[in-house]
């Protein structure tokens, strides 16, 4: 069975939007009710009606979190320090 280069940590149903000097400011709930907050920042200006209809597509949308799988040697190593801390 081959794994996936990446895992998904979190999935986010965002639930406010706040525009922020050069960006958004993003917070919802995740799966299992956890709490998350996403800083997006642009590195040009927006103009008002850029940033009205980036607001709005970003209020309906969601997040899936995700993170690169460890290697397989890191993996099993990981297993086996486990194994030796809980006899």
């Amino acid at each position: 069975m081959e794994r996936s280069e990446f895992q998904p940590l979190a999935a986010v149903e965002v639930d406010a939007v706040r525009p922020e000097r050069q960006g958004f400011m993003l917070t919802g709930l995740g799966t299992g009710g956890a709490e998350y907050q996403l800083d997006l920042h642009f590195e040009m200006p927006l103009d008002p009606r850029t940033r009205a209809v980036l607001g709005e597509l970003l209020s309906h949308s969601e997040l899936v979190i995700s993170r690169r799988s460890p290697p397989a040697a890191l993996r099993e190593a990981l297993r086996a320090r486990a194994g030796r801390q809980n006899p």
